[in-house]
């Protein structure tokens, strides 16, 4: 933490200009192409460390991330970096809110947006993560973090996050080049689809016992 006051206070200028920069270069599919292939050879850790930036602090759209990297690398090999570096993504937000505790996350995030996690555990318990994985409307970022606050076991964080993210994530890589509002539209709506159709299940689960 030291280390990094000390270099946002020498380069804090450079840095939001860099952040400007970053900002403008993901307001859309092509933009954030280009800028992420303008690396070359380090376009793949350039864009798994976007995508864990955006998971830890949230400021770019990781769909934008993740059509870029259908376009750039392939569906497969694009769906592969992505869903990966999402994964690593998570499990960062989980630790930190693990070890840092529920003072710091709500200074980070702010008392609704984790009063709203607790409520969301509160009624969906241990399938929480999946739920909120498979609805794009829902911030995944503040799960991850929220689960991190409960007595969750990692692992099973982790299965959940991978197995929830992974259809949007193979959607997206495929339709990268092809991203047009309609698209998009139908991809939340898919999203949201099939996390109602899980939250209807739990339902009958819950109502037969």
């Amino acid at each position: 933490m030291l280390v990094g006051l000390i270099v946002l206070g020498v380069y804090h200028k450079q840095i939001w200009e860099y952040l400007l920069e970053l900002t403008a270069a993901f307001r859309d599919i092509e933009t954030a192409r280009a800028y992420i292939a303008s690396y070359g050879v380090l376009a793949p850790i350039v864009s798994a460390i976007l995508m864990i930036f955006q998971s830890v602090i949230a400021p770019l759209p990781a769909f934008l991330i993740t059509f870029a990297n259908g376009l750039l690398f392939g569906v497969w090999w694009g769906a592969a970096l992505s869903w990966g570096s999402a994964m690593i993504g998570a499990a960062l937000c989980f630790f930190i809110a693990r070890g840092l505790g529920r003072p710091v996350i709500v200074k980070l995030l702010s008392e609704a947006a984790v009063n709203t996690s607790d409520q969301f555990f509160q009624r969906y318990g241990k399938h929480a993560v999946l739920i909120a994985r498979l609805v794009p409307i829902i911030s995944f970022d503040v799960i991850s973090y929220g689960a991190g606050l409960t007595s969750m076991q990692f692992w099973g964080f982790a299965i959940a996050t991978g197995i929830g993210q992974l259809p949007a994530t193979l959607l997206y890589s495929y339709l990268g080049d092809r991203a047009t509002g309609s698209i998009k539209i139908l991809l939340w709506v898919f999203g949201i689809v099939m996390a109602v159709s899980i939250v209807i299940g739990l339902v009958k689960r819950r109502a037969k016992q």
